[in-house]
C-alpha cells in the first residue's frame, strides 16, 4: 500500500519497533488484508461450545464478523457473519442452535453452511415486485473460511493457501496445546472487556515475560510468578508462536526479590484464604503457570488450575476486544470445578493479576502521542529472538514482530 511509505522499520530488526504501527490507519487496514484475511489461523471457538447439530456461535477472524456452527451432518465450518443483501449482521446473539439463520433486517435465510435459502417475496405480491428471474439464490453463499480443530480448539483460515493448522503451530507449540487440552473440555463460564489500545499491545504485553513478576504485585506478593523461579520461553521455528512457562517460586528462588527494592515486594500482605492461589499438579510436571500465544490473535492460559482460551478481537484502531473462556474438563471432580473457578478471580477484567493489563495498553497509547518517528527498544535477553532457559528476556516479541514483518511486507 502506498500508504505505508510513512511507516519506515529502522535497520536494526524486530529488536527496534516503530510506533507509528500503533497509530496508523493505512497500517490497520493492511493488518486486514495481509494478516486475518491472509495466511494465517485464527482461533474461533471451542468444540465444547457446539455439543450438538446445530449449534452455532458469533465470532470474529480480526475484526470480520464470522459465524462458526455445527452443521446437521456434525460437522463444524464457518462463514462470514454478513447478508448478501444489505449488509447486515445475520446473527446478533452470541450463540444458538438452528436449522436455518435469518437476517432480521429483511428476513433473508441461510442454511449452517452459509448458502441462502430464501429471500422474503423473492416472487413479489400478487405478481408485482420481487427478485428478477434471473436471480440465483446459489450464487450468493457467504464466504465460507477453511476450519480445522487441534486437540478441542477450533480455527479458521480465510486463505485457501494458508498451512495445514498442524503444520502452522509446529511441533513444539503443539506439544504444549496437548498438554494442556489433555481431555473432553467443559465450558465453565465466560466474560469480556474493551481495552483502550491497539491489538498488538495486548498480544505483545502477553508475550512479555518480562513484565509479568513486575507490574503484577499479586503474582511476586505471593510468590505465584517471579523471574527469578524456574522456567523459560519455548518460540516455535517461524517466530510467530510462543510459550512462557515458571514454576512456583522457591524460597531459594526468591532471593534476588528479597535484596531488591522492588515496588512488586509487599511481603507484610497475606491471603485471609489461601485457597485462592492452592493448585494441584494436574499435568505432572510441577508448571503453575503456562502462556501460550498462537500469531495472531489467540492465548492459551494455564495459571495453577485455571484454564482459559483468550481470542482478541481488534475493535479499530484505538480499541482492542478481550474475550475469555473459562473451561474445565469433563471428568473433573467437584472440588476441581471448584478450584477452577476460584482462581479464576486471578485473572479476567477485574482479575487480582490481569487487572493491571487492562489498563498498561492505554498507559503505552497515552505515552506515544507525539512520538513521531521514535521506536520500541527491545533488547531484553540479546536482539534475537529464540527459545530460552529464562524469562528475563524480550525474545517472544522480537519473534512476534518478525512475522509481522513478513505478512505485512514491510
Amino acid at each position: 500500500m502506498d500508504e505505508q511509505a510513512s511507516v519506515t522499520w529502522p535497520d536494526e530488526g524486530p529488536s527496534r519497533v516503530p510506533y507509528a504501527l500503533y497509530k496508523d490507519a493505512a497500517i490497520y487496514e493492511a493488518e486486514r488484508e495481509r494478516i486475518f484475511l491472509g495466511t494465517t489461523w485464527n482461533y474461533l471457538c471451542l468444540e465444547a461450545e457446539l455439543p450438538n447439530p446445530g449449534d452455532w456461535r458469533a465470532t470474529h477472524v480480526g475484526d470480520v464478523p464470522v459465524i462458526v456452527a455445527r452443521d446437521l451432518d456434525g460437522r463444524i465450518g464457518a462463514f462470514e457473519n454478513r447478508c448478501a443483501h444489505r449488509g447486515a449482521l445475520i446473527c446478533h446473539k452470541m450463540s444458538g442452535n438452528a436449522a436455518r439463520l435469518s437476517c432480521v433486517y429483511h428476513g433473508w435465510t441461510y442454511d449452517l453452511k452459509g448458502n441462502l435459502t430464501a429471500v422474503t417475496f423473492e416472487r413479489g405480491i400478487k405478481g408485482k415486485g420481487g427478485m428478477p428471474a434471473d436471480f440465483r439464490r446459489e450464487e450468493w453463499k457467504r464466504r465460507a473460511l477453511t476450519v480445522e480443530s487441534f486437540m478441542g480448539l477450533v480455527f479458521g483460515s480465510f486463505a485457501a493457501t494458508a498451512p495445514p493448522l498442524e503444520t502452522y503451530l509446529g511441533p513444539a507449540i503443539a506439544q504444549r496445546i496437548a498438554r494442556v487440552m489433555r481431555g473432553k473440555v467443559k465450558v465453565l463460564g465466560t466474560n469480556s472487556q474493551i481495552l483502550p489500545n491497539n491489538w498488538k499491545m495486548y498480544i505483545c504485553n502477553v508475550r512479555d515475560p518480562y513484565h509479568a513478576s513486575l507490574l503484577h504485585l499479586f503474582f511476586t506478593t505471593f510468590r505465584l510468578n517471579r523471574l527469578s523461579a524456574e522456567g523459560g520461553i519455548i518460540i516455535d521455528e517461524t517466530g510467530g508462536h510462543h510459550v512462557s512457562y515458571s514454576k512456583m517460586a522457591t524460597d531459594a528462588a526468591s532471593a534476588e526479590y528479597e535484596a531488591a527494592d522492588l515496588r512488586a515486594k509487599h511481603e507484610r500482605f497475606r491471603l485471609a484464604d489461601p485457597s485462592l492461589i492452592q493448585g494441584t499438579d494436574e499435568f505432572g510436571d510441577g508448571v503453575t503457570l503456562q502462556i501460550l500465544s498462537v500469531f495472531p490473535l489467540f492465548v492459551l492460559q494455564q495459571i495453577q488450575n485455571c484454564l482459559c482460551a483468550r481470542q482478541i478481537v481488534p475493535r479499530g484502531r484505538d480499541e482492542t476486544e478481550l474475550l475469555w473462556t473459562y473451561f474445565g474438563f469433563e471428568d473433573d471432580d467437584d472440588a476441581m470445578t471448584e478450584r477452577r473457578l476460584k482462581q479464576a478471580n486471578l485473572v479476567g477484567p477485574a482479575g487480582y493479576i490481569s487487572l493491571e493489563d487492562g489498563a498498561v495498553g492505554g498507559f503505552v497509547r497515552s505515552g506515544i502521542v507525539g512520538a513521531g518517528d521514535d521506536r520500541e527498544l527491545l533488547e531484553m535477553g540479546g536482539r534475537e529472538w529464540r527459545s530460552q532457559d529464562t524469562r528475563a528476556t524480550e525474545s517472544p516479541l522480537r519473534g512476534f514482530w518478525k512475522v509481522y514483518r513478513e505478512h505485512m511486507r514491510l
